[in-house]
């Protein structure tokens, strides 16, 4: 019995230290290069249940956020950015994708021109 009592005290005290938090603050590179890029990306990071608030920088490429962990996870918000066409260190965008942004948009090395002949 008393056993018992250890092993569920143990388990509930694990389940309380890995609970999701609802406000959880994180941060992550997303690649971009301009205004039409930012407002892409906090779209679709906005446009997830569980996403309170998304600011991309343009010149550091960060993406910081506020997130109920309860409803989205970093994951998530990775694929729907790359599904707009942006890649993250996890998750790159497809190529259609990709190839749906604005040219001026365009931030893989094989595909920038910063020349102005795109």
């Amino acid at each position: 019995m008393k056993n018992s009592i250890l092993i569920l005290v143990a388990v509930l005290m694990s389940t309380f230290m890995t609970a999701q938090e609802k406000n959880k603050k994180m941060t992550f590179e997303v690649d971009g290069r301009c205004e039409m890029c930012k407002n892409r990306i906090e779209k679709a990071a906005l446009g997830l249940a569980g996403v309170k608030y998304a600011v991309w920088d343009i010149p550091s490429h960060q993406l910081s956020l506020v997130v109920d962990e309860r409803k989205t996870n970093s994951m998530e918000i990775k694929s729907a950015l790359a599904k707009v066409g942006h890649d993250t260190k996890e998750l790159k965008a497809t190529q259609e994708a990709y190839d749906n942004i604005h040219p001026c948009c365009k931030y893989r090395e094989n595909d920038t021109d910063d020349s102005g002949k795109h």
